[in-house]
């Protein structure tokens, strides 16, 4: 078994496996907490709106990814705050949108869409150098923002009326984490896959509550079960 750290792609997917792990585990917890699960199903399909857009222009499929999911992102809160839109509803659209919209641009552009395939189901045995340090910037950003921000988040999480009270900065907060969300989703597909991706940041979260209520004990047990999973 060991032997197979000897070969340089197995140790970049074991790692990515074990950075991914704690991105999503971090960000999976806030997600369950806040009952934004459907929220994050909606980005993650929308993000494949990005992808078919950045191949037919011939872009990087993560940048357009990035893109996507962060305007949808916001296009759900907006639209759900300032009209009588049901928050279910917006997700619901832009999820069926941007499948859609990936579909019409992949199917528009010339000769074959590369690594389509890759987007939707992952492969972690692809994951280059450039991608692993991507992902372990991504993971030290989530990891500093929990961790420096713990108690506001979950001020904001739990309570975010009395949060609002105390004059804590909800606002920028709620967006701050909701950026992170949609770029562990997005910087995670070559990875996992579109498909999977929403798996990896409910079912761990859930499983960790099933044994602790505590938020602190939660978060170590979201990265420890999807790390024995890869």
């Amino acid at each position: 078994m060991l032997e197979l750290f000897e070969y340089q792609f197995f140790v970049r997917a074991f790692l990515a496996a074990v950075l991914a792990s704690v991105a999503c585990g971090f960000i999976g917890t806030y997600i369950v907490s806040r009952g934004l699960v459907f929220l994050s199903g909606g980005i993650v399909h929308a993000s494949f709106g990005g992808i078919g857009i950045a191949i037919y222009l011939g872009l990087n499929p993560i940048f357009g990814a990035s893109v996507f999911s962060i305007v949808s992102a916001f296009a759900i809160q907006y639209a759900t705050s300032k009209s009588q839109l049901r928050n279910d509803s917006a997700i619901a659209m832009l999820w069926s949108l941007g499948m859609a919209i990936g579909i019409i641009f992949i199917y528009l552009t010339p000769g074959y869409a590369p690594n389509l395939m890759s987007y939707l189901f992952g492969n972690i045995l692809t994951v280059s150098g450039p991608e692993l340090w991507v992902l372990f910037v991504l993971t030290i950003i989530v990891m500093g923002v929990f961790i420096g921000f713990q108690y506001l988040i979950m001020f904001a999480s739990f309570d975010e009326v009395f949060a609002q009270s105390r004059q804590l900065p909800v606002f920028f907060i709620n967006a701050l984490l909701l950026i992170l969300v949609a770029f562990t989703i997005v910087l995670n597909i070559k990875t996992v896959g579109i498909i999977l991706i929403l798996s990896l940041i409910t079912v761990p979260p859930n499983i960790a509550m099933l044994f602790s209520k505590d938020y602190k004990n939660t978060v170590p047990g979201c990265f420890i079960w999807p790390c024995g999973h890869f």
